[in-house]
Formats: C-alpha cells, sequence, structure tokens
C-alpha cells in the first residue's frame, strides 16, 4: 500500500490561485496587492519577482487559472452525458450546486474582472474574451459531435454560455438555484429542437 502526500503550491502558484479567488469574488479593483500577497502567504517583494508587470501581470495569470478551472467543470459536466441537451443541462445543475455550496459568492472566475477592464485595461479585456472562448469551444465541440452543423453549434455555443453566465449573475443576486436550474432547461429544450431538423 503506498501514500501519496500533496506537493505544497509554490509561491507563484500561490499568488495566481489567491489572485483568481479574490478576484472571482469582488473584482480586479477590490483585491489590493497588499490583501493579496498576505493571503498568499507570500511578500510584496516576490510578488513582483514572479510579475514584474505588478498586479494587472498577475490578474491575467489568475484570469487563465480561472479559465482553466471553469473549463475543467464544464468538461466534466458535458462528459457525463451523451445526448448534448442532457449534458448542457447537467452543467447548469453543477453550477447550481457548487454555488449554493459556496454560500453564493463562487460564480464565474472572470466576470467581475472582464466588466471591469471594458475599454479601460486591454490586458485583462483580452484574457477574459480568451476565456469565454474557450468556454464556447467546448459546448461547440460537444454539439458538432452530436452531429449538428459547425455554423449552428457555434451559434449554439454562444447562446448556452451568455445564457448559463447571466443566470449564474442572477443565482447570486437571488442567493437561489432556480435561476441556473430553470436555463439548463430551457436551454436543453432548444437544443432538442435543432437535435430534431438534424
Amino acid at each position: 500500500m503506498t501514500t501519496t502526500t500533496s506537493v505544497p503550491l509554490g509561491t507563484r502558484d500561490r499568488l495566481v490561485r489567491t489572485a483568481s479567488r479574490l478576484m472571482q469574488h469582488g473584482g480586479y479593483e477590490s483585491t489590493p496587492v497588499k490583501q493579496l500577497a498576505k493571503e498568499a502567504e507570500a511578500t510584496l517583494g516576490s510578488l513582483y519577482h514572479f510579475f514584474p508587470g505588478g498586479k494587472q501581470e498577475l490578474a491575467v495569470a489568475a484570469i487563465g487559472h480561472g479559465d482553466q478551472e471553469f473549463a475543467g467543470m464544464l468538461a466534466a459536466g458535458l462528459a457525463s452525458r451523451t445526448d448534448p441537451a442532457e449534458a448542457v443541462e447537467a452543467v447548469a445543475v453543477m453550477l447550481a450546486e457548487a454555488l449554493r455550496d459556496s454560500d453564493w459568492r463562487d460564480g464565474c472566475p472572470v466576470t467581475a474582472t472582464a466588466l471591469e477592464s471594458v475599454g479601460r485595461m486591454p490586458e485583462l479585456q483580452a484574457a477574459c474574451a480568451e476565456a469565454f472562448a474557450n468556454w464556447r469551444r467546448l459546448v461547440e465541440e460537444k454539439l458538432v459531435a452530436s452531429g449538428l452543423a459547425e455554423e449552428e453549434s457555434r451559434d449554439l455555443a454562444l447562446t448556452v454560455i451568455n445564457t448559463l453566465e447571466g443566470a449564474e449573475t442572477a443565482a447570486q443576486v437571488d442567493r437561489s438555484q432556480t435561476p441556473l436550474l430553470t436555463a439548463g432547461r430551457h436551454l436543453a429544450r432548444l437544443l432538442r429542437s435543432y437535435a430534431g431538423t438534424r
């Protein structure tokens, strides 16, 4: 019998993960550098060592981390069902449960920063746009694999991600799973209507 021990995160990874979590909860502007370093158990010197561009460079890395985390959850949900309609509804349920379990704090890892960065911080805006594009691509691939045309799949993937993002925000505001569960049911109906036209 072998035992495994978890490897402690390095300073850079702690900074990135801490920044991702803090930005998820409050956005970029509400994440002070000193608080970030303190919660990551790092010095300000180490922060600027790993991220010479300072807070904004770290924020870009944090958005990339949030992108990967959310993509992992999304991919797992999509893979949990063969039928894409059922898979998207399963994703909505997963998001609703995760949001409830976090006491309505852990919504989309990039939304708050995305809204702050529009027209003001091009590097952050580009990182957020890339994250949204990655998530749409995962949905699109699932739909294409089910037999839908690429153009339809691309449009539907945009609809799915936009709807889930809006529903997640509404769920946080309402402190209720209902917006996400409702969105999931109606997205499933939408996808089934396209499946019937193949």
